[in-house]
């Protein structure tokens, strides 16, 4: 892929001058949310530009393929059945998709029945996307109605363990175990942990209180977790895209199977605005259109999410597993070294709390941000309105501050502007829109990495470091280790 010409790229206060129709061509409604991407430096001409690179790219054809479940994986050999989980994908992804998720519905059904017994609590162990994903749903959709207290573990760290099962009591507590292996380190030492809490406590059968989500039942079974109790998701399904799929069962459990089936819905409906929408008004891909000016054009390494609503305080994290694990890759598809900058560094915070930390950087530092906002309209609490009024007008004074800018005879007090910003604003809420949020920004990682040419389904990133943590815990690799890693395990003394 050869490098990329460098533009102009014109001031934001200029555009705005320049384009009357800039608004409307640059703001987008669909699945309950409305995306306003006029503060951004995209103009007529880099559009036009980055219509062609998707033609050149094989957009359209690499778009079909991951929605007809295609191999799109090519260096893991699968296709990315995710989308399979909403309802598109080959007739025989979707067919197993569907019967997956009666199972997981008949077994949700059961404990609603009683076949556990008493049931107040959840304890969803995982890692990475099995984790995050669940954990996003029950905090954003949960904190009034869910009508379990589910807790998350990822962390192998024992202090998480012990926070993580703080509130829960044994006798009425679930374990879910989610790993598409079954054999991540971090998980099964966190199962183990947790079968010997439920042992200490009284539970005369921890294992019959476990509960499997996984691509490998087989492994499932031979933990000691019965066939019953073992939930499959797809080879195909990803973990960082999986909190579609049985992966979700904490969430279902705590949010209620009909608002599991309205975010599958609300995401169907973004699946479909990305597969038909013209490439000018289609919103995954007009926002990577600014990521790769961004990234190309003006040198930014880094993105700002600002999510100013308390519901979506997890947002971020989920956002930089999905971005920077997908697309944080040196080397195109085809093996190649990729020629110019990949995924930027995502990163961010909660509303207001960010501006009285960060906002001194983005307003008046030396660095370039692109910044996005994401808000609600609608609020779910009992405070009065004016709390929302506030958080609003906050999220929309900062996008026309960094925009706008300010000029003083004190250069303290100076605002230079042309400061870019972008924001999506939700009209609630609820599952549907939380599906749509989610499933734009799956899209928009993937369009950027058809634009880079590079494969989002494999992260082969995060394997070298685990390996020889693997087998430095076997007592193997120490003779190959450099001396300052050598002393480090020394001085802790393991």
């Amino acid at each position: 892929m050869a490098q990329r010409q460098a533009i102009e790229v014109r001031r934001l206060d200029e555009l705005f001058a320049a384009e009357p129709d800039r608004l409307s061509r640059l703001t987008f409604e669909a699945a309950g949310l409305y995306f306003d991407w006029s503060k951004t430096h995209l103009d007529h001409g880099f559009i036009e530009q980055s219509m062609v690179r998707t033609e050149q790219a094989g957009l359209a054809a690499a778009r079909e393929a991951l929605f007809a479940g295609e191999i799109v994986n090519l260096s893991e050999g699968r296709p990315a059945t995710h989308v399979a989980e909403r309802g598109s994908g080959s007739p025989e992804d979707v067919d197993l998709a569907i019967a997956r998720r009666q199972r997981v519905r008949a077994l949700i059904d059961a404990i609603e029945a009683g076949a556990f017994g008493p049931v107040t609590g959840v304890l969803h162990i995982g890692i990475g996307g099995s984790v995050l994903g669940p954990a996003l749903l029950v905090d954003a959709l949960g904190r009034r109605s869910a009508r379990l207290d589910v807790r998350f573990l990822s962390n192998i760290d024992g202090a998480a363990f012990e926070a993580a099962v703080e509130r829960l009591d044994p006798a009425t507590t679930l374990v879910v175990v989610a790993s598409k292996t079954f054999t991540t380190l971090e998980t099964l030492a966190n199962m183990d942990a947790a079968l010997g809490w439920l042992r200490a406590a009284g539970v005369a059968d921890p294992l019959g209180r476990a509960i499997a989500v996984t691509a490998a039942p087989e492994k499932a079974v031979e933990a000691g977790i019965d066939e019953t109790r073992v939930l499959p998701f797809g080879e195909g399904v990803g973990g960082r895209y999986s909190l579609w799929s049985a992966v979700g069962v904490s969430a279902a459990l705590a949010l209620g199977w009909d608002a599991f089936e309205e975010l599958l819905e609300g995401a169907a409906e973004m699946d479909r605005h990305f597969r038909f929408a013209e490439p000018a008004a289609n919103m995954p891909l007009v926002a990577a259109f600014a990521d790769r000016l961004y990234a190309e054009q003006r040198g930014c390494q880094t993105r700002g999410v600002f999510a100013y609503d308390e519901r979506l305080r997890l947002l971020v994290p989920y956002l930089q597993q999905l971005e920077m694990e997908s697309n944080g890759k040196s080397v195109t598809a085809a093996g190649k070294p990729v020629q110019g900058p990949s995924a930027p560094v995502t990163w961010g915070g909660t509303g207001t709390d960010a501006q009285h930390a960060v906002f001194q950087l983005l307003h008046q530092g030396t660095v370039l941000v692109p910044v996005e906002f994401v808000a609600v309209r609608e609020g779910a609490d009992d405070q009065d309105p004016e709390h929302r009024r506030l958080l609003l007008l906050n999220a929309f004074a900062q996008g026309a501050a960094l925009m706008q800018g300010r000029s003083s005879d004190d250069p303290q007090r100076s605002y230079e502007g042309n400061r870019p910003s972008a924001t999506i604003l939700l009209d609630r809420l609820d599952p549907r829109t939380l599906g749509a949020l989610i499933a734009f920004y799956e899209h928009r990682t993937f369009a950027n990495a058809v634009l880079l040419g590079i494969n989002p389904f494999d992260q082969f990133g995060v394997e070298l470091g685990k390996d020889i943590a693997r087998r430095l815990a076997e007592g193997d690799g120490d003779d190959e280790l450099d001396s300052s890693t050598r002393a480090l395990i020394d001085r802790a003394g393991i």
